[in-house]
């Protein structure tokens, strides 16, 4: 029961006792109703006594609960306040973590844009190099062109003299002229009467007389121009033959060289597969860098232990071969030590390539190369043609004009000069625009090599129309080294159509029944018919094929016509 009800009850008795004390007022007496009055009294003290006991243990219970309560609420505060903060920690690492790759992103767009700027003011450096180049060649140009005006003026004056002399001359033979038409006139008569008693004699017109005498006159005329042609490429052949045989003999027998195929791809061996996985980096940022800084594909495919590098131009891939053999033996691969690594790797290749320039001149035994030049030479090491390596090439072309200058009498080194250097516009044709042989004669001039090395440089695939004889040494010396067995890869595609192509052009000529391309396609051997073609035609036959093969087809060395031509008489006995 609470204090509440106990005091209620109280003042429920009290109210009862007053109501009781006036109904029966009068039967009662006042100490009997003081009496009552007291024992409700004490009744309700007592009941008074007995609510306050209990409420005052209900308020210590009450206050036992609140201060468990209370407790409860702190413990209850305390985990979620250590909740909050694990929620709050969680959320800020998460946050930093973000942070922290967006900038690594940053970083990774910023270096990319370094690249990019880097790569421009590269660009922009060639740029000045090819305008610096081409204004170099425009003033050689101007230079050149105010020579050649100078030697025409005085062309001019030697033609006005040389016209003085021919009025006189004409003069001169005006006068012969007449005299030789009077005596013509003479002639011409005396020849008619000639003709017209040679008529009467043989009983024919004149008209079938003259083509009795021309038809005869032609048929005499061939096969004397056959003969005569016969014996005079018999002759001539005879002697170059002779002579060409012994300066080339003893030209190739003296020199020799390997020749190697480069390939477009290089493979960079590793400790092992484990390896590819670091040389990739996080996200592919390392194999981005590097591919970057080098211009050259790196493949990392399921090849054990292996990696491929793969690039059409030669310098850069092995530089990225270099640099990749670093880092694969420092072991620390990340875009900040392959960028070190690349430079470090493009600096050891110029002086690789210096040294190529400087053995190659060594061994050619060509001095007094300037720096540039032989720096040039170097990066011939690392081009080839034909599958036939530049360098190896330009060296034996150098000793093979060198012994056939000594043979003729001539300056050796000059041509070993001119043979070494007839193919240094290779070295950079891959940056300038223009032919090898346009591009060597500027460098040539630049570097101020002697005439006759830039007149060998511009004919050595035109030696027809060289102004030195060193020109067509070094035609020659190239054309052998080009043409020995094993020089250069030729693909079976091209040697068929070779081939069918000589064939062809053979079988084209009338008269002929036959023909077949023997020895790897450097003879083709024509069979005619005997009844339509003479022996004094099959000369003029071979030599009109030989002309037309040169004329359409493409071919290393030389290729030999032989016209082959049997009469056999058959007879049976019965």
């Amino acid at each position: 029961m609470s204090l509440l009800d106990l005091v209620l009850l109280a003042l429920v008795l009290l109210l009862s006792a007053a109501l009781f004390l006036k109904r029966k007022g009068e039967d009662h007496t006042g100490e009997e109703a003081r009496r009552l009055l007291e024992a409700a009294k004490e009744e309700a003290r007592t009941a008074l006594e007995a609510a306050r006991k209990e409420a005052k243990e209900i308020l210590e219970t009450a206050r036992h609960e609140a201060k468990a309560l209370r407790e409860e609420a702190e413990a209850r505060a305390k985990v979620l306040k250590e909740e909050l903060e694990a929620e709050l920690r969680r959320r800020a690492e998460a946050a930093e973590a973000e942070a922290k790759t967006r900038l690594a992103q940053l970083e990774e767009r910023l270096k990319a844009e370094r690249e990019e700027l880097r790569a421009e003011r590269e660009r922009l450096r060639g740029l000045q190099e090819e305008l610096k180049a081409e204004r170099e060649r425009l003033k050689e140009e101007r230079e050149e062109l105010r020579r050649e005006a100078e030697r025409l003026s005085k062309r001019g004056e030697a033609l006005d003299a040389r016209a003085l002399k021919l009025d006189a001359l004409e003069e001169a033979l005006a006068q012969k002229e007449e005299a030789l038409k009077a005596r013509e006139a003479g002639l011409w008569e005396r020849e008619k009467e000639i003709e017209k008693k040679l008529y009467e004699v043989a009983g024919l017109s004149p008209e079938e007389a003259r083509r009795l005498i021309l038809e005869k006159l032609d048929q005499e005329l061939e096969e004397e121009k056959a003969q005569r042609v016969r014996a005079a490429l018999e002759k001539a052949r005879l002697e170059a033959r002779r002579e060409a045989q012994k300066i080339l003999a003893q030209a190739m027998q003296r020199q020799a060289s390997e020749t190697a195929a480069q390939l477009a791809v290089s493979v960079v061996p590793i400790p092992s597969d484990a390896m590819k996985g670091r040389i990739i980096g996080r996200e592919g940022r390392n194999i981005r860098t590097f591919e970057a800084l080098t211009g050259v594909d790196l493949i990392i495919d399921d090849t054990p232990e292996a990696v491929l590098l793969s690039s059409f131009n030669p310098i850069r891939r092995e530089i990225a071969r270099m640099a990749l053999e670093e880092l694969l033996k420092d072991g620390r691969i990340h875009p900040s030590r392959i960028e070190e690594v690349v430079e470090k790797a493009k600096q050891e290749m110029k002086t690789f390539i210096y040294e190529r320039g400087e053995e190659a001149a060594l061994e050619a035994g060509v001095v007094g190369l300037k720096p540039g030049l032989i720096q040039l030479l170097g990066r011939l090491h690392f081009r080839s043609s034909y599958g036939q390596n530049v360098l190896k090439h330009s060296i034996q072309v150098a000793h093979l004009a060198g012994i056939m200058a000594a043979e003729l009498g001539l300056d050796a080194v000059l041509a070993k000069r001119a043979g070494l250097l007839h193919d240094i516009g290779k070295s950079v044709d891959r940056e300038v625009e223009g032919s090898h042989v346009e591009i060597g004669i500027a460098l040539a001039r630049r570097f101020g090599e002697p005439k006759e090395v830039i007149d060998g440089i511009a004919h050595h695939h035109d030696p027809e129309n060289a102004e030195t004889v060193y020109a067509v040494l070094v035609a020659a010396a190239d054309a052998l080294s080009a043409a020995r067995p094993g020089a250069r890869r030729e693909s079976l595609e091209e040697y068929l159509q070779r081939l069918e192509a000589l064939e062809r052009i053979a079988l084209s000529f009338p008269g002929v029944e036959t023909a077949f391309a023997v020895q790897a396609g450097r003879e083709v051997r024509v069979i005619v018919k005997p009844d339509k073609i003479t022996d004094a035609k099959a000369v003029l036959l071979a030599r009109e094929i030989a002309s037309r093969i040169e004329r359409e087809m493409n071919y290393p060395g030389q290729v030999q016509v032989t016209v082959v031509r049997e009469s056999r008489a058959v007879e049976y006995a019965r």
